[in-house]
């Protein structure tokens, strides 16, 4: 590490000597042809030293004395050539073949340099990617040499001086690469990864030793051929009858896993570190059942719940099932993080093989199924409220149903039937009413904060429909009249996107730092590394100062993150809301309900390269452009294939905007891109379709106070054949 070079005969030391201009070691060659060594020196230069040099220079041992020493008692050590490649070297190796002249390969960080004995270049070329090692060996065309480099990509590439002549994958990324001679087998290309994989391997393809035998000359038996064909024609036909490779029932019948939650809470709590600050976090028991009815190999149970939730053990490894048998597993579920869950749901997924006589090591199978959590793991009762921010109105075809009933966990049976209004406390801290109305078929949720509606609204509509269902009540349904709160979700999303904005920020304030914290440990390292002591110039300090805002950086960071993973989960709970209630407004299939959820929740979590926003203003787009277009030329457009971070979100909530706009005016959602012909086959008899400017964006705004535009405008507006198009807009401005 001081820059001395110490050379030695067999066992016994011999001399030593300080390389000029050293800061860190570098790599070093021996060239027997020139008998002198090549290294790179911190000063990023190929320099090379004769041995004679390095033996006659002045001894490394009394170099401390230098000032009483005389000129006449040692040589001054002198460099033989140097060469500035004006970047730091990985490797060297020096190669001679066919008693030619020697060559110097020099791989630096980016460029693969082949130097003459005395320092001239050869050629070089550069590298477009980062290498890892590399090793030249003798080419069979005279006059030219092979090297392999490999690099961080996991790629071998073989060069021909500086053509590339082929290219590998590697399973690893290589440290070290050699080529050996196996007995009969040559060229074998001998790798070493970084975490101690040694692999041999050669260029190619295996052999083939089939030679096809000789073919008996006898005659052509036509019958025999016809009867053959007719039977693989009938094995065919039946083949592509079957369009899996085992028919359902008989996957559903190899293992079966079912889940069942308790329910009760758990009398104890099994909450492990949980951060939520209610004093007492409950957990609920799950538990969950595979039954096996063939032989299944290395069963593996996985148990998955949405973040917030977390569950005490989600992986479970079992020994082979046999035929008729079951395992049970027992766990709990709870609330981790201070946030409420966007859901209440899981899922456990069993993997396992089953055996063929084909394949004894068996083939993969999956089975799983889905089970939900109950509402008192995340909230218990309380007081209602009677004033909140936020307040939605479910209609209903049907008298309203006492809470006692439909909610027995909530409420005090004593109450009985007049109970008409139930609070919900939340872990988190926030509340939500629920109200019944005594004199018309409505329910009413209420909170502070529009994500807290989320599961209550969820909750009611979900009972309500498994109590008429238990009546046999076919014909119950849910609508909502009211407008959708886009300004509320609205401020939801600059408030997520604000907060990736600021991760965006730290990233790039800790990469600024970071950058200066290592130039400022390179010039302290230059200080120390002096032999004649210099002032730090108060280095010490700004490399202190320096740290301390790395630190703190890092742990803003940290905090911005876990704001971020909160503000994602209000969201997304939103975003179920708002789903919810524009289907219920529409009254939207099964089917366009899966197009809704695909389209404003794609993602499971948020990154910084792949957020929200971009995504769903991209599937929001795409929707406008063929589903819900009003044009040809609107489908003719194109839409970017590479998805960015934008710089503000004023298109995506523009795009939600117009998105509730069409649908309002009779737009149906389809993954079928001839929206023409849906359109008319849902518009009303006597509507035409209605320009949009911003003049008309104030009368179909979901979120806003404005209703609307009734049936009554519309035909006013029909009324006027004699007008254009932008004629009776421009008349309909003036009678707002």
């Amino acid at each position: 590490m001081d820059g001395m070079l110490m050379l030695f005969e067999q066992e016994s030391y011999a001399f030593g000597r300080f390389l000029p201009g050293f800061l860190l070691p570098g790599p070093l060659a021996y060239s027997s042809r020139t008998d002198s060594f090549i290294t790179v020196s911190s000063c990023q230069q190929v320099e090379s030293y004769k041995y004679q040099v390095l033996a006659f220079a002045t001894d490394a041992d009394e170099r401390q004395d230098t000032e009483q020493q005389k000129l006449s008692s040692g040589k001054r050590l002198v460099v033989d050539w140097i060469l500035n490649i004006g970047e730091q070297a990985l490797d060297i190796c020096v190669v001679s073949f066919n008693q030619g002249a020697s060559s110097v390969f020099v791989l630096g960080e980016r460029n693969f340099f082949c130097l003459k004995d005395n320092g001239q270049i050869r050629f070089m070329k550069k590298l477009d990617y980062s290498p890892s090692c590399f090793i030249p060996y003798c080419s069979v065309r005279e006059g030219t040499i092979n090297t392999l480099i490999a690099n961080h990509s996991k790629i071998l590439n073989i060069y021909q001086d500086v053509t590339l002549k082929w290219a590998t994958q590697l399973p690893c990324i290589p440290i070290s690469v050699k080529i050996a001679n196996f007995q009969d087998l040559k060229g074998v290309i001998v790798t070493l990864s970084d975490d101690g994989h040694l692999q041999c391997s050669y260029l190619g393809t295996d052999p083939s030793l089939f030679q096809a035998p000789k073919v008996d000359s006898r005659e052509i038996n036509y019958e025999e051929m016809n009867a053959e064909m007719k039977e693989l024609q009938k094995i065919i036909r039946e083949a592509t009858k079957t369009q899996d490779i085992l028919p359902e029932s008989e996957k559903q019948r190899d293992i079966t896993v079912t889940a069942e939650v308790s329910a009760d809470l758990d009398e104890e709590s099994q909450a492990i570190d949980s951060e939520v600050k209610a004093g007492a976090v409950p957990s609920v028991t799950v538990k969950i059942t595979i039954q096996s009815r063939v032989t299944a190999q290395k069963p593996s149970l996985a148990v998955c719940v949405q973040a917030p939730l977390a569950v005490t053990c989600d992986q479970f490894v079992f020994d082979d099932l046999e035929p008729d048998s079951s395992e049970t597993v027992v766990l709990s579920v709870f609330l981790k993080e201070n946030c409420s869950p966007p859901e209440l749901e899981g899922i456990c997924i069993v993997s396992y093989n089953t055996p063929t006589e084909l394949n004894p090591e068996g083939i993969p199978r999956v089975s799983q199924c889905s089970f939900s959590l109950p509402l008192k793991l995340v909230c218990f009762p309380a007081q209602p409220s009677k004033a909140a921010n936020h307040k939605l109105t479910i209609d209903t075809n049907k008298p309203p149903i006492s809470f006692v009933t439909i909610f027995p966990d909530f409420v005090d049976p004593c109450e009985g039937d007049q109970a008409n209004a139930l609070g919900f406390q939340f872990l988190t801290g926030s509340k939500a009413t629920l109200l019944a109305s005594k004199t018309s078929q409505r329910y009413r949720i209420q909170s502070d904060q529009l994500e807290d509606l989320w599961l209550v609204t969820k909750e009611l509509i979900h009972r309500l429909e498994e109590h008429f269902k238990k009546q046999n009540c076919k014909d119950f349904a849910c609508t909502f009249s009211g407008s959708i709160p886009l300004q509320e979700y609205f401020e939801l999303i600059d408030q997520h996107f604000e907060l990736r904005l600021n991760a965006e920020k730290y990233q790039e304030l800790l990469s600024e730092r970071a950058v200066q914290f290592r130039a400022i440990e390179r010039r302290l390292l230059t200080r120390f590394k002096d032999k004649t002591p210099a002032p730090l110039q108060h280095l010490d300090t700004l490399l202190e100062g320096t740290f301390r805002e790395v630190i703190a950086l890092a742990d803003a960071a940290e905090e911005n993150q876990a704001n971020m993973f909160q503000a994602f989960a209000k969201l997304k709970s939103a975003t179920h809301l708002v789903i919810m209630l524009i289907s219920l407004w529409q009254k939207l299939s099964h089917d366009q309900v899966a197009i809704l959820e695909a389209t404003f929740l794609p993602l499971a979590e948020d990154t910084q390269e792949l957020g929200w926003e971009e995504t769903v203003d991209a599937a929001v787009s795409y929707l406008l452009r063929t589903c819900l277009s009003k044009s040809s030329k609107e489908q003719a457009l194109t839409l970017s294939s590479q998805l960015s971070m934008p710089k503000d979100t004023s298109r995506l909530k523009k795009n939600i905007t117009l998105f509730c706009d069409r649908l309002a005016k009779g737009g149906r959602l389809s993954l079928s891109t001839d929206s023409a012909t849906q359109q008319a086959a849902v518009m009303p008899g006597g509507c035409a379709t209605i320009p949009e400017s911003d003049l008309e964006e104030r009368t179909v705004i979901p979120g806003s106070t404005a209703m609307f535009a009734n049936h009554g405008q519309t035909t006013k507006q029909k009324s006027k054949p004699d007008l254009s198009e932008d004629a009776a807009e421009e008349t309909k401005s003036h009678e707002l």
